[in-house]
């Protein structure tokens, strides 16, 4: 069976993409859903970015392994080659216009995830329980 690749796009891959990326693939892994898998990408990735800190923590807290992560700037040939897209706002989806297999958190779960970026570590961890819900909902509509 070919795989099927869930790609998180955010503005710079570096805090909300990556976390959607590591928290999907532990959940799918957790609910042994095979031929599944998970990337992350920027709309505007800067060259020598890297995962952010406190989203580093929020990882490190949840026992999630990043050590390999690094940031990429999306690409027309990443959309194309995956299943589904989801966007962290409904702006970066409309960015991404023209793709019947785009969609936002907000199409699949209801709500956008706002940046966290330059905030604190708590805003980094609410970020992480809405993207935990929004991945349960990624799940259950596309994958179960």
């Amino acid at each position: 069976m070919k795989r099927k690749k869930v790609l998180f796009v955010c503005t710079g891959n570096t805090c909300r993409s990556p976390m959607a990326e590591f928290i999907f693939r532990r959940e799918i892994k957790k609910r042994k859903i095979k031929y599944v898998d998970a990337a992350s990408a920027g709309i505007f990735m800067q060259k020598g970015s890297a995962l952010s800190a406190n989203s580093a923590a929020c990882l490190d807290e949840l026992g999630i392994d990043h050590s390999k992560f690094k940031p990429r700037q999306l690409r027309h040939k990443m959309i194309e080659g995956s299943y589904l897209v989801v966007c962290m706002t409904s702006a970066q989806k409309d960015l991404l216009n023209g793709y019947d297999h785009v969609f936002s958190v907000k199409d699949i779960a209801g709500f956008d995830i706002p940046d966290p970026y330059g905030q604190d570590i708590a805003a980094y961890k609410r970020t992480a329980n809405r993207i935990y819900a929004a991945v349960d909902a990624i799940i259950k509509k596309y994958f179960q």
